[in-house]
């Protein structure tokens, strides 16, 4: 459910403050008033989630200082002017400060109420893009995307670490939809070159022509820098680098031997790539049409993503928790998994991988929400169960059960938001059973609450 669009009015007249915010209260908004200024500043910060509505011409700090003071706290903060007839010179001077827009008195309440809306879409989108770009610069933040307690995710948690705190460059490989975009910003993220520049390339997404450019230049755009110039003292991030053309790759072989120290006719460069591909497998597996000499350099680290189907029981919590995510977006209950669906959806083959499943819990939220049970339809042909080799040992069985045990647990626990009360009722177990395996299984009551 999506929640209400704050504002706040700020207005020395308290019929029109109160009139507005009973409008936009009616509109579906959350309304905040003030007689002040001064009152407003009190209380706003950078990361104001909503829309500020002030009048221009009040007494003490006025409209116009007031926008000057808010645009230094945070220029994306929308700001909407109210204006009396004869002050349009002035709104036109706080659009060019920075305010969003600008509205007559008298003026339409219908007009106020869609200007407020665009506002507070534009200020989402500002402060979604803003966390985004945090969630990037924190390593640890980072990792824990990385869900899973697996071998193979834990093993992974670690390469990334010890790569990270190293300066060669790094290749990494896998298959679609394993994590590799995140990876790359997690070794920037957990390194000495956080907080530097990240430039992430995509070298098939551009002709050769616009390539060039966007890593050598001259950009199409003033004052634009390119990438191998932005990415000094950072990472510069090269997706899909076996398509870069041979010329290209030769200067991009300049660009090394600059950053080793090797052209002394020209300032050094602190640069670190990193490569991402699906196509290259090993650094025994040199491109065909790529230079030796610079596909070694560019792989002198290497981290593979393992794929989904290698995963094990992080396949049922990863599913669990795409579940939760869309069942609180589309407002309905997540949907409950027998064992022979657990079982299922451990041992399909996943071409797809995390993006794959992803989509999996999607249609299964919403096949919930419309009455329907069971996921088995869910998993295309494509994506049948793979032929799983000749058990001769107890062990497999026992995971499967573990797995499905620890997946019950997992659910009665966010169903019921770590009371534990709760979930020994639910699962009719008593309470030191449940803390026991509850520690076998690495659940935490806290992430629950």
């Amino acid at each position: 459910m999506s929640e209400k669009t704050l504002v706040s009015i700020v207005d020395d007249e308290a019929d029109m403050r109160n009139s507005i915010a009973q409008w936009l209260s009616l509109s579906g908004c959350q309304t905040e008033t003030y007689g002040s200024a001064e009152d407003l500043l009190k209380v706003v910060r950078a990361d104001y989630p909503g829309v500020i509505i002030s009048d221009i011409r009040m007494p003490g700090m006025d409209g116009m200082a007031l926008l000057r003071r808010l645009q230094s706290l945070d220029p994306a903060l929308p700001v909407i002017m109210i204006t009396g007839h004869g002050d349009v010179a002035l709104a036109v001077e706080a659009m060019r400060i920075g305010a969003y827009d600008f509205i007559e008195k008298p003026f339409d309440p219908e007009r106020l109420s869609d200007l407020v809306k665009r506002a507070a879409s534009t200020r989402r989108l500002a402060i979604d893009n803003r966390n985004l770009r945090r969630e990037m610069s924190d390593g640890t933040m980072l990792l824990r995307k990385l869900a899973g307690s697996s071998q193979v995710i834990e093993r992974l948690r670690e390469n990334i670490l010890d790569i990270a705190q190293a300066d060669g460059h790094v290749l990494i490989s896998g298959e679609t939809g394993t994590g590799k975009s995140l990876i790359a910003h997690a070794l920037h993220a957990c390194g000495p070159r956080k907080g530097k520049a990240f430039i992430y390339v995509n070298c098939s997404a551009h002709n050769e022509e616009d390539l060039e450019k966007l890593l050598f230049g001259p950009s199409d755009r003033v004052g634009e820098l390119p990438a191998i110039e932005r990415s000094n003292e950072g990472t510069l991030c090269l997706e899909n680098f076996e398509v870069i053309n041979p010329a290209l790759q030769a200067r991009l072989a300049s660009e090394l031997e600059r950053a080793n120290g090797a052209d002394t006719t020209v300032a050094p460069r602190n640069l670190r790539l990193i490569s991402v591909s699906t196509q290259v497998n090993s650094t025994a597996d040199v491109p065909e049409g790529m230079r030796e000499d610079l596909f070694f350099r560019l792989t002198a680290l290497q981290i593979t993503t393992p794929p989904l189907r290698e995963r094990g029981e992080d396949i049922l919590m990863l599913f669990n928790r795409f579940c939760s995510r869309f069942a609180e977006d589309y407002g309905c209950e997540a949907p409950e998994l027998s064992a022979e669906e657990a079982a299922q959806l451990i041992h399909s083959r996943w071409p797809g991988n995390i993006r794959q499943l992803m989509n999996v819990a999607e249609r299964a939220v919403l096949q919930k929400r419309r009455g329907e049970e069971g996921i088995s339809n869910l998993l295309q042909d494509d994506d049948a169960p793979a032929i799983l080799p000749e058990i001769t040992v107890e062990k497999p069985l026992r995971e499967h059960v573990e797995a499905f045990e620890k997946m019950l647990i997992d659910n009665a626990l966010r169903r019921n938001r770590g009371a534990v009360s709760s979930v020994m009722s639910e699962l009719a177990l008593p309470r030191r059973t449940l803390n026991e395996k509850m520690a076998k299984y690495g659940l935490v009551r806290a992430e629950y609450l």
